[in-house]
């Protein structure tokens, strides 16, 4: 702990805080919706919040801590929104998606502790990998700056406080738009301080109950997308930064987490890849060895979320939309230009790149599985047929 004191910075801290501000803003209403459309009383909502805060940030926290790597791990967005649109039938009920959640984990833990995805993913030239991570991160970009549309004045303000940040201050730009944003936001009476309550928020159980039909409709699809457009892009944003890490040991992680929260309502945990971003850029801290104060920082918010569930939710959910959008793409943007920098500087992958990043940008979604994983299909096929020769006869 006293190393970690000693390496933490005002940059490193703020870069987890704006981490959770972003991931939790921008998905958990579809969170609310997912359990919603499965039955879940008020008291299991708040439960799901214990146990996906608890695991965001346990395995986000230890890990970090314990290898100095920053270590970062989400819950499966797409995956909520599979699940959301699952249960929109009424033909499952919360314990059988439950029951879903184990299903789901165990496949995750046995692609861990095999090293089956780790292989896989040394598959993926490294300029494919960075033009993945600059598709899924330009979107955030590019809402960010279409922000202005509906506030022009905060989101200017915000971009033009980057500007001057950049220019004086590199280190502490992020910190710069935060404070700025926040103040001009509170000034106009755009933050909704309503929203913040207090109180613990307390686990509840739910047995599970197996079902094929649910398994298959629910279980499955959950592993696929959290898989294919949650861990896939999450290792791209770890080698795109440079670090080497035990991806299985953590695809492991955060399989064994599930198992063990997913009867207070964990459904999918992940490796992150947008937040990932934001906490292993230079903006976290211009020393890399010292980025995993900024994961830790972000894993310890989350554990705060998990006890602490209401107030810290109304804490976040005060921020306006066009803040969060600002502050997201502003901070993603070195990440964005350093993937596609790797993605296109070598011409040998750099159409197969361009392929990549153009069909992730494009929000493309077949089978319910995200651009994600197609943005990589579609630039291995490019690559293959492009270096592909045919052998020569005896």
């Amino acid at each position: 702990m006293r190393r970690f004191l000693r390496d933490l910075s005002l940059s490193a801290a703020s870069a987890g805080f704006v981490a959770v501000l972003v991931g939790f803003t921008s998905s958990v209403a579809i969170v609310f919706q997912a359990a919603t459309a499965l039955g879940a009383t008020p008291a299991q909502i708040g439960s799901w919040m214990w146990a996906l805060g608890l695991g965001m940030g346990l395995c986000t926290l230890l890990p970090s801590l314990l290898w100095r790597l920053p270590v970062m791990v989400a819950w499966s967005t797409p995956g909520a929104a599979v699940l959301a649109t699952a249960a929109a039938s009424g033909a499952f009920t919360l314990p059988q998606a439950i029951g879903a959640f184990l299903a789901c984990a165990a496949l995750i833990t046995l692609f861990g502790v095999t090293g089956w995805f780790e292989r896989l993913m040394d598959r993926i030239p490294m300029p494919l990998a960075s033009a993945l991570l600059a598709g899924v991160l330009a979107r955030f970009g590019l809402d960010a700056f279409g922000a202005l549309r509906s506030d022009f004045p905060l989101v200017f303000a915000m971009l033009l406080a980057y500007l001057v940040g950049r220019r004086f201050w590199p280190r502490f730009a992020v910190p710069v738009v935060l404070a700025a944003g926040t103040a001009i936001a509170a000034l106009r009476g755009q933050m909704r301080w309503s929203a913040i309550q207090g109180g613990f928020t307390m686990p509840v159980f739910v047995a599970p109950e197996f079902s094929l039909s649910a398994i298959v409709s629910l279980g499955l699809p959950l592993f696929v997308v959290t898989m294919a457009s949650q861990n896939l892009p999450g290792v791209a944003a770890i080698r795109a930064a440079g670090y080497r890490m035990p991806i299985s040991k953590i695809i492991t992680l955060t399989g064994v987490a599930t198992l063990l929260l997913a009867p207070f309502g964990a459904f999918a945990l992940n490796l992150s890849a947008i937040t990932a971003a934001i906490c292993m850029g230079r903006e976290a801290h211009e020393d890399p060895a010292k980025r995993y104060t900024a994961a830790a920082s972000c894993g310890l918010i989350y554990c705060v979320i998990g006890v602490f569930g209401a107030a810290v939710t109304g804490v976040l959910t005060a921020f306006p939309r066009e803040l969060v959008l600002a502050i997201a793409g502003l901070a993603l943007l070195g990440s964005i230009g350093g993937g596609l920098a790797v993605a296109l500087k070598d011409d040998r992958h750099r159409e197969a790149s361009l392929v990549t990043f153009l069909v992730t940008l494009s929000g493309l979604a077949l089978w319910g599985i995200g651009s994600a994983f197609w943005g990589v299909a579609a630039g291995a096929l490019a690559l293959f047929v492009q270096q592909w020769r045919p052998a020569r006869p005896a």
